[in-house]
């Protein structure tokens, strides 16, 4: 069994609107811009495909997408949106599933690749990823770049937002890699709601060594989906490994 956290059914039911932001034309758009130009004519298979955020506008451009998705309940999200000849989803775990064919990109993007809470099912991830793709395609990962750097000595906790309607705070275990995210969220009555969500932080070297190990190599990594140069600064990459 996986070590990632599993979505029940009143979060996968509030999902959408809880990530209103991620589906905003102007986060959406340059992912499914890249994605679809890395599939061409091929097919996608996306990893933890979730309710449909990137699938279904990309599918919407005519490229064929298959899902693979931990949580029953977010599928049947996905589901009010569009039937299984649509976007075929195996429910599985994203480092061991396996969808019948091969592909032209597969993805994993925003902070997915962190639900795997071990090292080795991260490597396993990797090598399910290369196991699905065809000679030439592309594994994409979008993740955020730890922010230890902004720990001071002693201190594990970092504020990652702070609005009106959400506080999120992200624990750090600097030892075993293990973080933990902490939400607060204030709903329309004034009333509050509590999560939680657990995830091991990665680095972009690690990343490239786990490609290795499964067989791909990097191609390109910026620090967005626009195309920005990634640097020291940056908070975010997406990182583009190609199966030879």
């Amino acid at each position: 069994m996986t070590s990632s956290d599993l979505w029940d059914g009143a979060t996968a039911g509030r999902y959408d609107e809880t990530a209103s932001a991620m589906f905003e034309p102007a986060v959406l758009d340059p992912v499914v811009e890249v994605l679809a130009g890395l599939a061409g004519s091929g097919r996608a298979l996306e990893l933890a495909v979730g309710t449909g955020r990137v699938a279904l506008p990309l599918a919407a451009r005519g490229v064929p997408v298959c899902g693979i998705e931990l949580s029953e309940p977010m599928v049947d999200e996905l589901r009010r949106k569009a039937d299984a000849a649509t976007i075929p989803v195996v429910v599985g775990d994203m480092a061991t599933a396996t969808v019948p064919g091969s592909f032209a990109v597969v993805y994993l993007v925003w902070n997915s690749i962190g639900n795997l809470c071990t090292q080795d099912e991260q490597v396993e991830c990797f090598r399910n990823a290369a196991r699905h793709l065809e000679p030439g395609g592309r594994f994409v990962v979008e993740v955020g770049v730890p922010a230890l750097r902004r720990l001071p000595p002693g201190q594990t906790a970092v504020p990652f937002d702070v609005d009106e309607r959400h506080l999120g705070v992200d624990t750090y275990d600097v030892v075993s890699q293990q973080a933990t995210s902490h939400h607060v969220w204030t709903d329309d009555d004034g009333s509050t709601r509590r999560g939680i969500h657990h995830f091991r932080y990665v680095w972009p070297a690690e990343l490239d060594l786990m490609a290795r190990l499964a067989g791909m190599e990097l191609e390109r990594r910026t620090a967005d989906w626009r195309g920005s140069p990634f640097t020291a600064e940056s908070d975010t990459h997406v990182s583009v490994w190609r199966r030879p």
